[in-house]
């Protein structure tokens, strides 16, 4: 794509973005109750999004399209958040005397963290620094923009390669303990 046409892409984006952006937090915060959630599901859409111009340069077919995948990625989320509870749960019983919290769980958690910290250190540094942030300092994506002298975007977009990268190396984790 020439230089001339990246930024009307951008000057579309935008526009689609300022419209439809509160509409898609909106409906993810009926769902879920929580402004920081609803927040992360709209951006997760909108980056997503953003790699399918096709969807979004037309509008006959935003709101239905962008309906489901907002649904889709709530129901995903809530799944994830379920999976997330039921592990929490089985280790908080750990001093229950019905359950036993052998070795072997112990193993797994700790390969587990490894396997992430050493996802996490093979990360381009910008992304590792980028998700460190968001996630470990708990500071907001304009907070790092403004540090980094980034645009919200690049913090955007690096969070969620950050974030789908983690989310396949625990499935993959997940898959092979449980399977």
């Amino acid at each position: 794509m020439t230089h001339i046409g990246e930024q009307e892409k951008k000057k579309k984006f935008e526009q689609f973005f300022i419209l439809t952006f509160p509409k898609v937090k909106a409906f993810a915060w009926k769902i879920l109750r929580s402004e920081e959630d609803a927040e992360d599901i709209a951006q997760d859409i909108f980056v997503k999004l953003w790699d399918n111009p096709e969807i979004w340069e037309n509008k006959e077919t935003w709101d239905s399209y962008i309906y489901t995948m907002t649904r889709n990625q709530i129901y995903n989320f809530l799944k994830h958040q379920s999976v997330e509870l039921s592990y929490q749960e089985k280790l908080s019983q750990e001093d229950s005397p019905s359950f036993e919290f052998d070795i072997y769980d112990k193993l797994y958690a700790k390969e587990l963290q490894l396997l992430i910290k050493l996802t996490l250190d093979n990360m381009p540094e910008q992304r590792r620094k980028v998700f460190s942030m968001s996630r470990q300092n708990g500071m907001s994506n304009q907070e790092i923009a403004d540090k980094l002298q980034l645009s919200i975007r690049t913090v955007e977009r690096h969070i969620y390669l950050a974030l789908q990268e983690l989310k396949k190396v625990i499935l993959i984790a997940f898959f092979f303990y449980f399977s």
